[in-house]
């Protein structure tokens, strides 16, 4: 199994914990932590005295992202609080019209679902199609009608770990003159990840999961020739065009994505988010993704072999993603996770099962020692 001296270099976590949550908080990494208290640091000696360096920092975050998200350029990149932000610039920003329809998949996480429910005042119909039949993609794609406004999905559902061929649904939106909307929080930073091959409109994913930052900052990709389409929904200085110019009275929204920014950037959580991103592409998304499928698959294989287990996850490798579901017979799950938290290994209770969530740098002999910990907790669990 793929393994560096500076994933643990990076990595120093607490002796004994095994980590396995990366689909809802990850830890980061200590180059993100060094970059915090130094702009801390800094704050405290002399202020924002250098904040047109801070602001070019934000500027080598946009490239960041941009290369994750292979965009064609760094205008199109937003910089956001979280993904449920996003999601919601979307359907904010969007003229709807009495009878439109919004698909989505019956296994979305709320926010990509509450937020298209919330449009039913203005006459929306939010659509729900099942993905537990053989090919999801066409049940999808089956299910787009005269009606349908907007198709939007999660990459990877975050309970079963089901990952979507999202170039084809691309392909059909396109075919179909349907926007295509895609949540990418649960691959980007873990597989590769590109809009322009997939031909999509909208993606937004959170900093702190695959990416390796803090909670409260994310990234919003609106392709170039729906900006205009998509109206900004939040309003302030940072969004104009000729921001810096206080002294203005008429304004223009940015001509980049930067028109959904309303306000003061999040300076602290940015300098987080660029250092674990920094990580990222010198590692390679290639690598990231290889390690982490080995892990994945490692796993897969040693908890089919346990009795009583039923694993939940997709079997087939192209489906796959770094979640991992199973089910123990008999066996309260949610209670588990907390007798598993005692004994320092950190995972969560998903889609009527237990989520295990590795990623690239876990070392192969904390995914050994969860099966002890799991069995000696199934065993006796008093």
């Amino acid at each position: 199994m793929r393994q560096h001296a500076s994933w643990a270099t990076e990595f120093p976590q607490t002796p004994g914990l095994i980590y396995l949550n990366h689909a809802a908080v990850a830890p980061w990494p200590q180059r993100a932590a060094q970059a915090v208290c130094r702009f801390a640091a800094e704050n405290v000696a002399q202020g924002a005295a250098d904040y047109p360096r801070w602001a070019s920092q934000e500027k080598h975050l946009r490239e960041q992202l941009r290369q994750l998200l292979n965009a064609p350029s760094s205008e199109d990149i937003a910089l956001v609080k979280n993904t449920s932000e996003a999601l919601s610039f979307v359907a904010a920003g969007l003229d709807w019209h009495q009878g439109d329809e919004v698909l989505i998949s019956d296994q979305e996480f709320p926010s990509n679902r509450i937020v298209w429910e919330a449009l039913a005042p203005q006459g929306v119909t939010l659509r729900r199609e099942s993905l537990s039949v053989d090919d999801p993609e066409a049940a999808l794609i089956n299910a787009m009608g005269p009606r349908t406004r907007l198709l939007s999905i999660s990459s990877v559902q975050y309970a079963s770990g089901l990952r979507l061929d999202l170039q084809r649904l691309g392909q059909a939106c396109r075919q179909r003159g349907i926007l295509f909307c895609v949540d990418a929080i649960q691959s980007l930073g873990a597989h590769h990840f590109d809009v322009q091959q997939i031909d999509c409109d909208f993606a937004m994913a959170d900093g702190h999961k695959w990416l390796l930052g803090p909670e409260g900052l994310g990234v919003f990709y609106c392709r170039a020739e729906r900006r205009e389409q998509l109206k900004p929904s939040q309003f302030g200085w940072h969004m104009v065009e000729a921001m810096g110019d206080y002294d203005r009275e008429d304004w223009t929204a940015a001509a980049s994505a930067r028109r959904y920014e309303p306000g003061s950037p999040n300076m602290l959580a940015q300098q987080a988010l660029s250092a674990s991103l920094g990580l990222l592409l010198e590692t390679g998304m290639t690598e990231v993704e290889a390690a982490l499928a080995e892990r994945i698959d490692w796993l897969h294989q040693a908890l089919a072999r346990q009795p009583g287990l039923r694993l939940l996850s997709p079997a087939e490798p192209e489906r796959r993603a770094g979640i991992l579901t199973f089910h123990l017979e008999g066996v309260d799950h949610v209670a588990l996770v907390q007798r598993l938290r005692q004994q320092q290994l950190v995972c969560a209770a998903r889609g009527g099962g237990l989520r295990w969530s590795p990623h690239f740098y876990t070392p192969a002999e904390q995914l050994e020692q969860a099966l002890v910990v799991l069995e000696r907790c199934v065993q006796a669990p008093g």
